[in-house]
């Protein structure tokens, strides 16, 4: 037992020094700015009244301001003319305006069938016209009113210099001064100056005096008579006026008296501050050194190993792990807050009363450092024990409130629905506990229940069997069956489930079907490849074999050779279509962009077909503007955009028909359309046209490579263009669309 009597006594001393200690350095940090000045008369309290005295000398001594004076020296500018004249409109504006005050008062007066007040408006009103109407007449007439303006002005700020006065006598009889115009060499003064300077000397010396403010001084400067004094706020008639009077320095000195009446607040303050500097130091000395001394006393035998812990450790570590930290921040914190709060030296004449307030404070944090530290050295020896840091954490209650909120409103619509659902039950529930206890209340109970209990009950057993519907349905998804859509009822969170679900099953279902078609469009693209890559590739070779035979003619091998050319270029225009294909297709492809007369284009195009043409039997029918339609594309690749259409037009038309090529300017765009009646019949999906080696002849009797209108859509889409199919029946309508607006 002495042993643990010791150690609380040692701790209980330690914690009596220790918060002692960091008491008096806070004290230190936040009032030293104050209390290691040499005296009170060098504080920024003291400072602050004699500058208003100075200001108060500038406004009552130095500046003689004479009210006629400064109205002579009032001006009128034709800026300051018009301002006035049009400051709420122009005439009519403002005639309009004031007859519309005064209309429904001259109305009301005589429909009260009073004459008189009626007269008197109708004067009002006529008299204010009349002086609009003069400021729009004359200069001088204005000008006449903003001097007025000005004059009040000037008045009032002298009346507001004048209800200083008392504050500048009271503090008149605080200070001594002895003051000089350099210039005129006239004094301003409180003392008896009968014997000049020497006299004021005399009055104003250390010895009679707590404080003297020589002037000029390193300081302060010069003392001048600059004004108007910060005391007043800015005139925009005075202000400017007193700016350009003529400025003076003065020299000479400013003391506070010794020995004045004890009721002088500069002396109260002098002698208050005397005290609190001693109390001052001999707290903060005393309590650096009971901090030292806490500190060596806590190396000598850490304090944290007098708590002892092993009795209540297992309970504290039972506490949840949030509410034990936040426990241990919380009295570190109001430690620290009752050592920087509150900790100004409020000295009192009664030194119980301070001694006893002083004490008291010290107790409290004490008594909340013994609580912090204790803590601690709980929350270090649990540290210790738990290894499993984040084990621990998850079984703390702000992460278990976390959580299971997260998962209960992870679809806010659905938490915020059962919330109130369960509100209800649990409210019913209280209810008839209520009722049970006080019968009387079934007469409230009963209506409330029906109108809302009996309600909730039906939506829940209705959620109920909507959410088994939802559960049934998707176990037949799941063992493969297609289910009939589930109804989507309403916007609670159960329907959008359900309305997924159909978007779900509706989306396997397209894409099933556009996976089988991706496989047929990739078989029929292979069987394609294959077949217009395999004809030439095995004419070649069968006429290479050929060209093999012994006593070959001339004829023949020349014939042999000319086919294997023939098919060999075709080849090659089948290799490098579906280079440029897959290139255009990657967008691995630059433009080179300039201005482009389209119609000149197109009609080199033509040109390159006009043998064909002429051995065709078809009519082409082209139509443009007869000016120039100017676009910024690549020209090289539109040319190969409409190369590849007229070369289709060419073999997929019908014989004996017209074909029919038009170019139209549509404000920012230009509309070319290619028109044709198809020589073979075209699927349904006429978008399947625009397929790698896809062609209308499904045969592939015809020396297309089936890669013309997939280039030439690539093409138009680097443009920033559309390139459009339309089918009807058997006519067949390219539309190509082109941004023409130069950027």
């Amino acid at each position: 037992m002495d042993i643990k009597s010791k150690n609380k006594m040692r701790f209980f001393t330690w914690i009596l020094l220790f918060t002692f200690g960091v008491s008096g350095i806070f004290t230190g940090i936040c009032n030293g700015k104050d209390y290691m000045e040499k005296d009170y008369f060098h504080t920024q309290q003291f400072e602050d009244q004699l500058n208003q005295f100075v200001e108060y000398l500038k406004l009552f001594e130095f500046t003689h301001i004479n009210k006629e004076d400064l109205k002579k020296k009032i001006t009128v500018t034709a800026e300051e003319i018009n301002e006035h004249r049009y400051r709420y409109g122009d005439l009519s504006t403002q005639t309009s305006n004031i007859k519309g005050q005064y209309g429904e008062k001259i109305k009301d007066a005589l429909t009260v069938q009073n004459k008189e007040v009626a007269d008197m408006y109708v004067a009002e009103r006529d008299k204010k016209i009349a002086d609009i109407t003069n400021n729009f007449k004359s200069d001088d007439y204005v000008r006449a009113k903003i001097v007025e303006e000005k004059e009040q002005q000037i008045d009032q700020y002298l009346q507001e210099i004048e209800s200083r006065r008392s504050n500048f006598m009271n503090d008149k009889a605080l200070f001594r001064y002895y003051l000089k115009n350099t210039t005129t060499e006239e004094v301003y003064t409180n003392v008896d100056t009968t014997g000049g300077s020497v006299a004021a000397d005399a009055a104003i010396n250390d010895k009679s005096m707590l404080f003297i403010q020589n002037y000029p001084s390193e300081k302060y400067g010069e003392l001048s008579n600059r004004v108007p004094s910060s005391l007043l706020n800015y005139n925009d008639v005075v202000t400017p006026l007193l700016e350009k009077g003529e400025v003076s320095t003065f020299e000479g000195k400013i003391g506070v008296p010794n020995g004045g009446s004890s009721t002088n607040p500069i002396l109260v303050n002098y002698y208050d501050f005397l005290q609190k500097q001693k109390v001052f130091f001999i707290y903060v000395i005393s309590s650096i050194f009971a901090f030292v001394l806490s500190l060596y006393l806590n190396k000598k035998r850490p304090v944290i190993q007098l708590i002892p812990t092993e009795k209540w450790q297992s309970y504290y570590n039972r506490i949840p792990l949030d509410v034990a930290g936040m426990t241990l921040v919380f009295t570190g914190f109001l430690s620290f807050l009752l050592f920087v709060v509150d900790n100004d030296l409020y000295i009192h004449q009664d030194l119980y009363k301070y001694s006893s307030g002083v004490v008291f404070r010290l107790m409290v944090a004490a008594c909340l450092v013994s609580l912090t530290l204790i803590q601690r050295k709980f929350w270090v020896e649990r540290a210790k024990e738990r290894v499993n840091i984040k084990s621990d954490w998850q079984k703390s209650l702000l992460y278990r409130a976390y959580k299971g909120l997260r998962e209960a409103f992870a679809v806010q619509r659905m938490g915020t629905q059962v919330f109130i659902l369960l509100s209800v039950v649990f409210a019913c529930g209280f209810g008839a506990v209520l009722v049970l206890a006080k019968n009387e209340l079934i007469l409230l109970y009963a209506p409330l229940f029906i109108v809302i209990g009996v309600p909730s009950f039906f939506v829940i057993i209705k959620w109920i069997g909507y959410f088994n519907r939802i559960v049934i349905n998707t176990s037949g998804l799941v063992h493969g069956n297609i289910e009939p859509d589930l109804p989507v009822v309403g916007k609670s969170t159960l329907a959008v489930l359900a309305g997924n679900i159909n978007t779900l099953k509706h989306g396997i279902k397209v894409s099933q079907k556009e996976q089988a078609k991706s496989e047929r469009l990739k078989t029929e693209l292979i069987t394609n490849v294959s077949h217009d890559l395999r004809t030439p590739l095995t004419s070649i070779i069968t006429y290479t074999e050929l060209l093999k035979t012994p006593n070959l003619a001339d004829e023949e091998r020349n014939t042999y050779i000319e086919i294997i050319d023939r098919k060999s270029k075709r080849l090659q225009v089948l290799i490098d279509d579906l280079f440029e294909a897959s290139k255009m297709a990657s967008g691995n492809i630059e433009l080179v962009k300039e201005k482009v007369d389209l119609v000149q284009l197109l009609q080199q195009a033509l040109a390159e077909y006009n043998e064909a043409i002429k051995e065709s039997t078809l009519q082409v029918r082209v139509t443009h503007p007869d000016t120039s339609v100017y676009a910024v594309v690549d020209g090289q690749k539109l040319w190969r955009v409409f190369d590849n259409l007229i070369g289709n037009m060419l073999k997929y038309s019908l014989e004996n028909t017209r074909v029919y090529i038009s170019v139209k300017p549509l404000r920012d765009e230009v509309v070319i359309t290619f028109k044709n009646v198809t020589k073979y019949e075209l699927s349904e999906n006429i978008d399947e046209l625009f397929e790698r080696f896809k062609r209308g002849d499904t045969s592939r009797h015809t020396e297309g490579s089936g890669l013309g209108l997939a280039i030439a859509k690539s093409i138009i889409d680097l443009h920033e263009g559309n390139l459009d199919i339309e089918v009807d029946g058997d006519l067949f309508k390219v539309t190509v669309v082109l941004n023409i607006k130069e950027s």
